[in-house]
């Protein structure tokens, strides 16, 4: 016997989603209580339409509660089935019957372990999405304080890692708070629904049931659905999708999505608040980021939790978008293999997005450092778009990498090199044009415009 305890996923392997709200929705209990709310809602569904007793639905429904069933007899069982529903149904049975026997008999009525399963896996989705949507909410909220507040607080833009030209640090904020925006959309944009297909994809075992107890017609599969859906708040799909595995792609390249934006405001924050950089900082908290060996260190915790997930998360997805190769009817293994790998983009894009609420709120820009770090360097593109026309576009080059060449290496400001190299600029002139917060081009009214998208729940 393993003297540890196999039962608890306590999130020691994976630090950005433990202790968060999403850990909780998406854990075994809750993918339990979801499968049960499915079976609770076809009941009440079947009911509605006259294909079982309304009171049947009823004890079905008030007995539908996870807590009544063995969570770990049930993971232990579905070893010998493949699947945690069959293992469900026998156990639900039993608690339904020792109630009232003949609701127990109602119980799964013309149903199939998928058609649970995977709508009990959209429940879960659903819950776990509004999580995570409200935590991108408040992301973006704050972010749009930074970029306001920051409009014009220049600083330098870096591409492959060097300073290029002036940039605010408000439309860096900005571009942050619409990548955040964007995935709130995409998750929005998501269609989960209920999955309803019986055996092989007909509702054959439904329509059976119906029309034993009179209440079958021409068009019993199209109200099931669409009461069924009903029921659950899900959508209603145009086929049943056992092996057309849409919705599950959907969601996994959503979810990808998602971690990737919150992964770019993670690594920007973990640039610029290097020791060298400094320009920006995560919230200080007492205790956070500290070193087990350098006191000293104040470690940015908060942007590298994010930033783990965002790793984590596409890579997860393409497993997921590979399940799509569903063979037949039904799959042996290709819908097995999508269970945890969804639950775990779903935790740990619902960490990430929830981490990221702190990191927004909290983070400190320093002007003062973004000021410092301007190089004259910075400029060279503005200088060189004025003295081209005077001094011809090649010796204009020639002119600016010697010189930028010789401030770099003297410590000299580029304007007072310029001016000993030439005279084509006044000195006055060109103290203005080597001023790298004179040259950040549309960069404030950008941030207007950015500013001017709304967050969800908002408008303007």
């Amino acid at each position: 016997m393993n003297r540890f305890d196999v039962q608890t996923d306590a999130g020691l392997l994976s630090p950005v989603r433990a202790g968060t709200p999403v850990e909780a929705a998406v854990c075994d209990r809750a993918w339990l209580q979801a499968m049960l709310d499915a079976e609770a809602a076809l009941a009440r569904a079947q009911a509605g339409l006259g294909a079982l007793p309304a009171s049947a639905a009823a004890t079905i429904t008030r007995l539908a509660r996870a807590e009544r069933l063995d969570l770990r007899a049930l993971a232990v069982a579905a070893r010998e089935t493949a699947n945690p529903v069959v293992g469900l149904v026998q156990a639900f049975t039993r608690v339904v019957a020792e109630a009232d026997p003949a609701a127990a008999e109602y119980i799964h009525r013309g149903s199939t372990s998928q058609d649970v399963f995977d709508t009990g896996a959209m429940l879960v989705a659903a819950r776990a999405l509004e999580l995570v949507r409200a935590d991108l909410v408040r992301t973006a909220r704050a972010l749009a304080v930074l970029a306001e507040r920051h409009r014009d607080t220049v600083m330098a833009g870096r591409t492959l890692a060097l300073q290029a030209v002036p940039t605010t640090f408000g439309l860096k904020a900005a571009g942050w708070r619409q990548l955040v925006l964007d995935a709130e959309r995409r998750l929005g944009q998501v269609v989960l629904p209920v999955s309803l297909g019986g055996a092989a994809g007909t509702l054959a075992g439904y329509l059976e049931y119906a029309r034993i107890d009179g209440a079958a017609g021409d068009d019993y599969h199209d109200r099931l659905t669409a009461a069924f859906a009903e029921e659950t708040g899900l959508a209603r799909p145009a086929l049943p999708w056992h092996a057309l595995r849409t919705p599950v792609a959907d969601l996994a390249a959503a979810l990808a999505f998602t971690a990737g934006a919150l992964g770019k405001i993670a690594i920007d924050v973990q640039s610029l608040t290097r020791t060298e950089v400094g320009e920006v900082a995560e919230p200080a908290v007492a205790g956070r980021g500290g070193s087990s060996a350098m006191p000293h260190k104040r470690n940015p915790v908060l942007a590298t939790l994010i930033r783990s997930a965002a790793l984590q998360v596409p890579v997860i997805a393409a497993g997921l978008t590979q399940c799509l190769l569903a063979e037949d009817e039904r799959s042996a293994g290709a819908w097995h293999a999508e269970w945890q790998p969804l639950r775990e983009a779903l935790r740990l894009t619902g960490g990430a997005a929830h981490t990221a609420v702190e990191l927004a709120e909290g983070l400190e820009a320093r002007p003062e450092r973004m000021r410092a770090n301007l190089g004259d360097a910075l400029v060279s593109e503005r200088l060189a778009a004025v003295l081209s026309p005077l001094l011809g576009k090649a010796a204009a080059k020639r002119l600016l990498g010697a010189a930028s060449e010789e401030s770099a290496r003297t410590g000299r400001p580029l304007a007072h090199v310029l001016a000993e190299k030439t005279d084509a600029i006044g000195t006055a002139e060109l103290a203005r044009l080597c001023d790298p917060a004179a040259y950040t081009g549309a960069a404030g009214p950008l941030v207007d415009t950015a500013l001017t998208v709304w967050v969800t729940g908002e408008s303007g």
